[in-house]
């Protein structure tokens, strides 16, 4: 009798700790006027999936134009830019109702947008007719085309918005425009099949990932001069800086690790293993920790920066690619690719009952093969009460992360799309 009377007291008490343990913490709550949606390309259903990062829900599914690839956020104004590899055009959405608003065309194969400083104006490289579209973003028109190497894969503004680098692929150079005229300046012999670009915040140095080689290019866009050439792992697909600019990380894909650079220097500090085919990496704000997605062993490596050592494994979804955080970093958001899904992680402060910084908050499913993805996040003003239709919100512009510049890997799974193009552009 004592021990069901014991068994009945205490069952309850470990049902309420039970919970207490492994209970998600609450969704932070920023007003009813807070907006902050993630973006995210599926390249094989010809969609855009929006999530709603304050419940963390599908929020709308937009159609767009054939093969949507790479994607980008305005800073100055609430709109995002979706790039269509297979229709040759650009949609842009009006990130405050997520409605398709215009679609302006360009020249063939776009892979990746970059957006100018000022909102005012954006650079697509298209990798298929050798030449970079300007694009003036307050008219949705084409302000001009500009003629570069071969099979350009991505072309980078500097934070200053004085150079635009073009990494390409299809003759190992790097061309460099200056953006008052919109004319080449210079065009950088570089090493084998160059791709991703950082730059750094002074816009003093580009680096440039050349996957082809094993190495990354340091070039100095003050005398349009190559610096040096930087042996690093097999493969290198993508450039992680830290927000200081004072490290490059590098995942290298067929060699599992990750490269350190020291910007200032022009030296590789050191490799370190870091999970099955990293693809892209992603630092945060305060330079402390770095998030890999390892596409084969389906998980994320989480890099003490610090520390400079892997602290924890997080098991993810099938083919773990594009990464992005939320506007407050405690939330990291992993597409996977091949299971067609968002596997949402929770950082949260570890106690000791609950010794993980991380855990598994949701997974929400996409469209077929997500690969790119940003986040928008602002406020709308308070709308006026009216008695007739409903009126368009006017807005202020919180902030846009981006956080993981572009990337592309050669996969039986990717090669048709956007992720192939940093190994293979000039197959498509």
């Amino acid at each position: 009798m004592r021990k069901l009377l014991l068994i009945v007291v205490l069952c309850p008490i470990g049902a309420g700790l039970g919970w207490w343990y492994f209970h998600e913490r609450a969704l932070p709550n920023y007003g009813p006027l807070y907006r902050e949606y993630a973006y995210v390309t599926n390249g094989r259903s010809n969609t855009v999936s929006v999530i709603d990062l304050r419940t963390f829900e599908l929020a709308k599914t937009l159609k767009v134009g054939s093969e949507p690839t790479g994607i980008a956020a305005n800073t100055r104004k609430n709109e995002i830019y979706v790039v269509n590899a297979g229709s040759s055009n650009v949609s842009v959405i009006d990130a405050e109702n997520n409605e398709v608003v215009a679609t302006i065309g360009v020249h063939g194969r776009p892979y990746f947008i970059d957006v100018s400083p000022d909102g005012k104006q954006a650079y697509v490289a298209n990798s298929a007719s050798n030449n970079v579209s300007v694009l003036d973003l307050e008219k949705r028109s084409v302000l001009g085309t500009l003629r570069v190497g071969v099979s350009p894969g991505l072309a980078r503004v500097t934070p200053d918005a004085s150079t635009l680098a073009v990494s390409n692929r299809g003759d190992d150079t790097v061309s460099l425009i200056d953006v008052s005229n919109l004319k080449a300046r210079s065009t950088i012999p570089a090493c084998q099949q160059p791709g991703d670009i950082a730059i750094l915040p002074d816009s003093s140095k580009a680096f440039v990932a050349c996957s082809g080689s094993g190495q990354v290019a340091s070039i100095d866009l003050k005398s349009d001069k190559l610096l040096a050439l930087l042996d690093v792992g097999k493969t290198p697909v993508h450039l992680a800086l830290k927000p200081d600019g004072g490290e490059l990380i590098v995942s290298n894909f067929d060699s599992d690790n990750i490269s350190v650079i020291e910007t200032s220097t022009n030296e590789v500090s050191g490799s370190y293993l870091i999970g099955t085919h990293p693809v892209r990496g992603i630092v945060t704000s305060d330079n402390s920790r770095l998030y890999v997605s390892n596409f084969i062993s389906n998980t994320v490596a989480v890099y003490d920066i610090d520390r400079g050592k892997m602290i924890a494994s997080l098991t993810v979804g099938s083919h773990p690619d594009g990464l992005a955080l939320s506007k407050n970093e405690n939330y990291l958001l992993v597409l996977d690719s091949q299971s067609g899904d968002v596997t949402v992680i929770q950082k949260r402060t570890p106690t000791k009952l609950e010794p993980s910084e991380y855990s598994l908050l949701t997974m929400i499913p996409l469209g077929v093969q997500p690969n790119n993805i940003v986040v928008k996040s602002f406020v709308v003003a308070k709308p006026q009460k009216t008695v007739g239709p409903a009126v368009s919100l006017k807005s202020v512009p919180v902030a846009s992360r981006s956080r993981a510049a572009p990337v592309l890997l050669q996969s039986a799974h990717h090669h048709e799309f956007a992720l192939a193009l940093y190994r293979r552009p000039d197959r498509h």
